[in-house]
């Protein structure tokens, strides 16, 4: 069990996932100043109307972008090792609780449901002409890489944090990304319909 500063918001980061955020209250401008001078990591935990989820992401702080003069940040933070939120704790300006780290059991993802990811990855990419790099298909936590790179909404992706096979989560993205593609599929054929007022363009 570790004490962890919390970032609460309204944002789910994924491990991998690269997220940037504008630091403007002054309890957290204390947490982020913290963890750069002692090069620690805080947790990222989602918090909308129903509360703080008991599920969170350490997350690094891998570049400060700008400073601004008032001690207002924009930073780039990486997601990286998951926790279970056990207790939170006080004494400090900012949220701080005791999280336990979640492990992945021993369940890799199947070569047929990671290739076919991947294909839908790169289906979707071309799709909406998006330049970003395909994950390395070999990697141990390409679920959460490919799911990364992709819009997701808050409750999916607090499935995958909660999901600890590989396997499983790798079969969850794999029809995540089928639903991405098609929803993109129709947005592609609605833009093309409209622009031509739903008949065929003679020239």
């Amino acid at each position: 069990m570790e004490e962890l500063g919390l970032f609460p918001l309204g944002v789910v980061l994924l491990p991998t996932e690269q997220l940037p955020l504008h630091i403007f209250e002054e309890r957290y401008k204390e947490l982020i100043d913290e963890c750069l001078e002692q090069n620690v990591e805080f947790g990222l935990v989602y918090a909308d109307d129903d509360g703080l989820r008991d599920l969170g992401t350490r997350a690094r702080v891998v570049e400060v972008l700008t400073r601004f003069e008032d001690g207002r940040l924009n930073i780039l933070v990486e997601g990286s090792e998951r926790f279970r939120l056990t207790e939170l704790t006080d004494g400090r300006a900012f949220n701080t609780g005791l999280v336990a780290p979640i492990e992945d059991v021993e369940d890799p993802a199947e070569r047929p449901a990671v290739d076919e990811a991947v294909r839908l990855f790169d289906a979707l990419r071309d799709l909406t002409e998006s330049e970003v790099d395909t994950p390395d298909s070999a990697s141990p936590q390409l679920s959460f890489e490919l799911a990364a790179k992709v819009e997701l909404p808050a409750d999916e992706k607090l499935a995958l944090l909660a999901e600890t096979s590989e396997r499983l989560r790798m079969e969850l993205v794999q029809e995540l990304l089928s639903n991405a593609l098609l929803t993109a599929q129709r947005v592609r054929r609605a833009a093309e319909r409209a622009s031509t007022n739903g008949k065929v363009d003679l020239g």
